[in-house]
């Protein structure tokens, strides 16, 4: 989507993520936009088998990612997510990857105990909302 739609679009996807986790707290890669790298994940690349193959070419992303010194990164894809996420692992990366749904749902106090899997310590517990079970154990 970052070449389909181009420059505008990531623009809109920016404005999104800076005011969900406050614009101090947003880290640009570069390049970015319309010229960012791809990570690898996409076309079918994480169900091929290829796995080797799939974390060398992502291994451009995974540089790209450290060198922000980010401790998050947020993906909008399952795709992007899981290879991002796998890289990390891979090249023991330290960085989070979350879902852009995790952030925006985090932001607005409705990120559930159990959809928290893939956050830090530091933003695992933060705004955790009541759950139904705890209303019925009252």
């Amino acid at each position: 989507m970052r070449k389909s739609f181009g420059d505008a679009y990531a623009e809109d996807l920016r404005f999104v993520v800076k005011q969900a986790v406050g614009e101090e707290n947003f880290v640009d890669m570069t390049p970015n936009r319309s010229n960012n790298y791809c990570c690898g994940g996409g076309g079918g690349a994480l169900q091929a088998g290829y796995h080797e193959a799939r974390r060398t070419f992502g291994k451009i992303k995974f540089d790209q990612i450290m060198a922000t010194g980010a401790s998050y990164v947020i993906a909008p894809c399952h795709n992007c997510h899981s290879q991002i996420h796998d890289l990390a692992e891979h090249y023991e990366g330290g960085y989070h990857t979350v879902h852009l749904w995790t952030i925006l749902c985090l932001a607005m106090g409705i990120l559930g105990p159990n959809e928290r899997a893939y956050l830090g310590e530091d933003l695992a517990g933060l705004l955790v909302p009541e759950t139904r079970e705890a209303e019925e154990d009252e």
